[in-house]
Formats: structure tokens, sequence, C-alpha cells
């Protein structure tokens, strides 16, 4: 099975969580703490579960999310 990251600028990231829609996995959730721009932004929550599809990455507006398929599974 493939294996994925997904990382999140939580900076650039203002909240919609449209990722988290879009995640077929499940590896996103609602952040717990805001932002400086006071929003709550996506987290991963369940890293093992990705499998760089980017479903996520191809859904955010801000270009606020990077995808990387993990070494051995290209």
């Amino acid at each position: 099975m493939r294996k994925g990251s997904v990382i999140i600028d939580r900076e650039m990231c203002k909240g919609c969580l449209l990722c988290i829609r879009a995640c077929p996995f499940g590896v996103l959730t609602e952040d717990t703490e805001m932002n400086t721009a006071g929003v709550y932004p996506a987290f991963v929550k369940n890293p093992d579960a990705c499998t760089a599809c980017s479903s996520c990455y191809r859904v955010c507006p801000d270009c606020a999310i990077t995808v990387y398929l993990d070494e051995g599974d290209a």
C-alpha cells in the first residue's frame, strides 16, 4: 500500500476545512488551537492512513497543503 505524508501550513490555512471532507481516509481533522489569524486550521490526526492521493491538496484554495509520497512507494 502507498504511504504518504501531509504537511499543512497552519498560517496559510483559512480554516475552510474542504480538505477534511475531501480526504477519503480520515487523515485530517480541525485543529483545537487557533492560528494567528484566529481560525482553526486543518490538522493531521491520522498520518498513518495517508496514501498520498492528494485529494486534500487539490481542493485547498490557499495552497496550504503539501503532500509527499514516501520513499520506496513510487
